[in-house]
């Protein structure tokens, strides 16, 4: 089983490949608008590195969302323009729930782990997973306040990670059972890579002609600003 996965989700841009589940190619860039200059270039250097040719790839898997509109459009048109070209099928993974599996088995069971991607102001994307990253809550976009996962945090330590995360620090920092990693957690295509094996093996495959990104809130542009003369 040989699977590309792609993740455009953030600024980050990741492309992976898996052979049998096991990363044998792993690219990522960690700088602005990455996805739209470099994607196709990491899928070039993952595929001549790892000695595999596209042909030999047994399916294409994308993280479908949340997270950037302009990112997981050109992640999902990307992926979907190779499983046209190779007539390979398409795997689309939860954003969210493969950032909770970068986490899984790192904290006690009595955890719950809760990825969040910035979506503006003091709204996030989130969803909520046990320690070994099996649902609790769906994904949802929520504003971000003192009374925020209250109920979760009187039962249990949450831990809360991602970029959007920052947002829970600044009003939850003081509740004992908030607990914030030292360092960001990124979406990363290794896990899903990973997410994507067990999605091939259980033949949950794309439509690859209707699929789109799973966007959660309609996009909103921002307005140019006049100018002054």
């Amino acid at each position: 089983m040989l699977i590309l996965s792609l993740d455009t989700s953030t600024t980050v841009c990741s492309v992976a490949l898996h052979h049998d589940g096991a990363v044998v190619a792993c690219y990522e860039l960690f700088t602005e608008k990455s996805s739209s200059g470099m994607l196709t270039t990491l899928i070039q250097n993952a595929v001549q590195q790892s000695g595999y040719p596209l042909s030999d790839l047994d399916a294409v898997a994308v993280a479908k969302g949340p997270g950037s509109y302009t990112g997981l459009r050109i992640g999902v048109s990307t992926a979907k323009g190779l499983c046209f070209a190779l007539d390979k099928p398409l795997l689309a993974i939860n954003t969210l729930e493969a950032m909770a599996h970068q986490l899984s088995g790192f904290y006690p069971r009595s955890y719950a782990l809760c990825p969040l991607l910035d979506a503006r102001r003091m709204e996030v994307y989130g969803a909520v997973y046990d320690s070994e990253g099996r649902e609790i809550r769906p994904t949802s976009a929520q504003i971000i306040d003192e009374q925020s996962f209250a109920d979760l945090l009187a039962e249990q330590p949450v831990v809360f990670f991602g970029n959007g995360a920052a947002k829970c620090r600044a009003v939850l920092s003081h509740q004992p059972n908030a607990v914030f990693p030292d360092s960001v957690v990124h979406p990363s295509a290794k896990t899903v890579g990973k997410l994507a094996a067990l999605a091939y093996t259980e033949n949950r495959f794309e439509n690859v002609a209707d699929f789109e990104p799973y966007y959660l809130k309609d996009f909103v542009g921002t307005k140019p600003k006049k100018l002054v003369v």
